[in-house]
């Protein structure tokens, strides 16, 4: 169990991809994602969505992500945030995104 404390040394917020294409390097189908997350800037994502979403649905989609763990490499890209979903009955990840538009960099909590 975490506690509250815990809880809040995540910094969960809002962005809007602005960019989203197919990461061929990756061992497992993926994207690399461009995200606007306002005044925290553009960030960048690997993110293994391909099942269930295409480009261009992903275009001006605004998500929720995790934006202080460490940058990590991943397939040539520089992944700095973790794009936050579910996983439905077949494993497939659906993202987690605002009900109401929302200004990017928004933070959750």
């Amino acid at each position: 169990m975490i506690n509250i404390k815990d809880f809040s040394k995540i910094d969960i917020r809002v962005g809007t991809i602005i960019k989203a294409e197919p990461l061929e390097k990756a061992k497992n189908p993926a994207y690399h994602l461009e995200i606007d997350f306002g005044i925290l800037g553009i960030k960048h994502s690997s993110a293994q969505i391909t099942e269930r979403y295409g480009v261009d649905e992903l275009i001006g989609r605004q998500i929720i992500a995790i934006v202080n763990f460490p940058p990590k490499q991943i397939a040539g890209v520089k992944s700095e945030v973790l794009v936050m979903g579910a996983n439905d009955d077949n494993k497939n990840v659906i993202l987690l995104e605002p009900q109401k538009n929302i200004s990017n960099g928004a933070k959750v909590g």
